[in-house]
């Protein structure tokens, strides 16, 4: 590495995963890699997108904090979730994509050598954020059981430090599928309010929920308003990966922190992709509840599937983990003889936590039942197990 911020960053391993399975443009292979989905967008996102393309209008770096139309909605989406109103000249920015505003609320509140505590396992990505940010990342424990995973509340509170300075959680996480329960929510909060610390709130698959659970938003929880910085996007719950498009709400008091660092990063997002975007949000035709439908019934599937396995259910999102060295199988070997001998692409989480290096995730939001028939003997064709 030439800069120093990068020695802590080992990349996702998606990337190289995805390219190998590329390379052998070969359509029997499952595609469990990376989090795409072959699930359409809302009609309405694609006409409006269609509509800005002709729009001069959308051709500009203006406004620099997204439409107005869009950042209403999202403000308006946000406040429904949480129990509360936004906004949305004050309390909410657009993003250009979930990441992105992930990073730049990082970049607000973070100074060198400040702590972030996280969960464990947790997507690279975030983690690798905390080190762009100069910041130190700590984790809190997720425990896998029967029934999926939990947070371990001693975990939590031993990450909980005097220089920690936000909490990072996703719900439901990716890549384990962890949603926490009110609970946990409230264990989260406490640590917030006693230490006076930010929560961030990665919503991308908020309403992506399994098994009749319903949507805790942090912030509705007392005093947590104030606390809770909100970031999402249209990529997973409305299907539009590709529109990069997200938003960021939170209290007043640290908007124009975040302004300022959006201003001084990726500047603008995505003209022709914010009148689409708003028009998902917008629309009564969102198809995000047959969605969650069929990804529930994709990783239902799996799950039975593969029941003799270490296979750990998920409460949510679009991925589930695989424990490989329970198998006797390190997770990057597994990977490596399931592509050649089972063609089946899957992700080994090396850099997705501490404890996360046991595990293989398989991704089912982009490969039909149909097309997972086989998946247990592609798996023992792989494994010998």
């Amino acid at each position: 590495m030439t800069v120093s911020r990068l020695q802590k960053i080992p990349g996702i391993g998606v990337d190289r995963i995805g390219d190998a399975a590329d390379a052998l443009a070969d359509p029997d292979i499952l595609r469990l890699e990376n989090l795409d989905t072959d699930l359409r967008p809302p009609a309405a996102a694609i006409m409006r997108t269609h509509q800005a393309i002709d729009d001069d209008a959308a051709n500009s770096y203006l406004p620099f904090t997204g439409l107005r139309s869009l950042r209403e909605a999202a403000a308006e989406r946000v406040g429904r979730s949480a129990g509360t109103r936004y906004d949305p000249a004050t309390e909410c920015i657009v993003s250009a994509g979930g990441l992105a505003g992930i990073l730049n609320v990082l970049l607000s509140i973070l100074e060198p050598g400040d702590e972030v505590v996280l969960t464990d396992p947790t997507y690279a990505g975030l983690i690798n954020r905390v080190h762009l940010s100069g910041g130190v990342p700590k984790f809190a424990r997720l425990i896998p059981n029967a029934d999926g995973w939990r947070l371990d509340l001693d975990s939590l509170a031993a990450a909980v430090g005097p220089r920690t300075k936000a909490l990072l959680i996703m719900s439901p996480s990716m890549p384990s599928g962890y949603v926490p329960t009110q609970d946990e929510w409230l264990a989260i909060a406490a640590h917030c309010e006693t230490r006076g610390i930010w929560l961030v709130y990665d919503a991308a698959m908020e309403r992506l929920l399994f098994g009749g659970r319903r949507v805790i938003h942090p912030a509705s929880l007392p005093g947590m308003r104030e606390r809770t910085i909100t970031v999402g996007a249209v990529s997973k719950e409305y299907r539009m990966i590709g529109w990069r498009v997200g938003w960021i709400v939170g209290p007043e008091s640290i908007m124009n922190d975040v302004r300022l660092v959006s201003l001084s990063n990726v500047v603008c997002q995505v003209g022709i992709a914010m009148d689409g975007a708003a028009a998902a949000l917008s629309t009564a035709q969102d198809g995000v509840a047959a969605a969650v439908a069929e990804w529930e019934r994709r990783s239902d599937f799996l799950i039975e599937a593969l029941a003799d396995l270490p296979v750990i259910r998920p409460h949510g999102g679009w991925s589930m983990l695989i424990d490989t060295r329970r198998l006797g199988i390190e997770p990057s070997e597994a990977s490596r003889q399931l592509l050649a001998l089972g063609k089946v692409a899957a992700t080994p989480m090396t850099g997705w936590g501490p404890e996360a290096d046991r595990y293989l995730r398989f991704v089912f939001a982009n490969e039909p039942v149909h097309r997972l028939q086989d998946i247990r003997e592609r798996v023992r064709r792989a494994w010998g197990v």
